[in-house]
């Protein structure tokens, strides 16, 4: 189930650098306990101030596709520290087929 979370992840934009959260390296892990999705990520800078529309988000897109949870946790964490590195190859792509010299 963490792998099809993950994928439904995918479809969740960053609200600033046009790719998914995943893609952008934003998404830690998944881990499935008990019926209760716990989501690992983290933010391009700890002081962003979509960290609330992330959390509600993700838990309300993840709830809605997967409706046999009884909850969902998103946990932010700054260690490791997000950098570019993070992007994926397919990100990477993405970006600079947008023109993002990346």
């Amino acid at each position: 189930m963490e792998i099809k979370i993950l994928e439904k992840l995918k479809e969740i934009k960053d609200p600033e650098i046009p790719i998914d959260i995943v893609n952008l390296g934003l998404v830690y892990g998944v881990q499935v306990k008990e019926n209760i999705a716990y989501i690992d990520m983290t933010l391009t800078v700890p002081s962003c101030p979509a960290r609330g529309f992330f959390a509600q988000h993700i838990k309300e897109h993840v709830l809605r596709s997967f409706p046999r949870l009884a909850d969902v946790v998103v946990n932010f964490v700054f260690e490791p520290p997000w950098s570019r590195d993070k992007i994926s190859q397919e990100g990477l792509e993405r970006l600079r087929s947008m023109g993002w010299n990346i």
